[in-house]
């Protein structure tokens, strides 16, 4: 099978032109799977991270990710603070950077195998915004029985303000490689809150989670903005 990579949204269809223009985007996703018995650490198969420390899995394995703090103009973009396990809940969470104006399709939030901890987990839930445990695009409540959140697909629903959020992300940081293009990215930020007693750190079971979005094409415009349905 070849393999492709490159810049630029991806338009396919067989007809570019005219009234019967059948061209689409294609939708694209990307997931990370965490594993919260793995002891191999940063840079390991399903790497779950840890007490204030988010991951990525878009390297192949997970290795530590940042979280920025929202700002399409501050150059080096900043990172944000995750906050630490505390007695009583326990932030777990994974970044997935987009092109900035993508438009979220979807979320999946699956629970492979149980996920329990050393103490007593009474709840989860998994927020989804553009920050550290924000809700701008969703969330997603978790069914927890006796120390274990349960293994299951999970459904997203949402609001309408998060149904207007998802059609086009925001410019949430800024190229922290320096280079012009692109000049911004997009963050979406999915936290798993887990409350408890005693610490409620997860040490077993595993986390699926998916976002699915397209990345709209900026050249072409639209019926009122230059410009104006140019599809070359």
């Amino acid at each position: 099978m070849a393999r492709s990579t490159f810049s630029g949204p991806i338009l396919s269809g067989s007809n570019r032109f005219g009234p019967i223009r059948d061209v689409g985007y294609t939708d694209l996703a990307q997931n990370i799977d965490m594993n919260f018995a793995n002891t191999g650490g940063n840079g390991t198969a399903g790497y779950a991270g840890g007490s204030g420390q988010f991951v990525n899995g878009n390297l192949i394995p997970n290795t530590n990710a940042v979280v920025y703090t929202n700002s399409s103009t501050v150059f080096p973009p900043t990172a944000a603070t995750i906050t630490a396990d505390a007695a009583t809940t326990v932030y777990r969470g994974a970044v997935f950077y987009l092109p900035t104006g993508s438009q979220i399709n979807d979320f999946l939030v699956d629970i492979g195998t149980g996920i329990t901890g050393g103490s007593t987990i009474t709840a989860g839930v998994v927020n989804i915004g553009n920050q550290f445990n924000g809700t701008q695009y969703g969330s997603v409540t978790l069914t927890a029985t006796t120390n274990v959140l349960v293994a299951g697909r999970y459904s997203t629903t949402f609001t309408g303000t998060q149904l207007t959020n998802i059609q086009s992300t925001t410019a949430d940081f800024t190229n922290p490689t320096g280079t012009i293009e692109p000049a911004t990215f997009s963050q979406v930020v999915m936290t798993l809150v887990i409350t408890g007693t005693g610490t409620p750190a997860p040490t077993a079971g595993t986390l699926y989670l998916t976002v699915r979005y397209t990345q709209p094409d900026g050249n072409i415009g639209t019926t009122t903005t230059y410009p104006y349905g140019n599809f070359d």
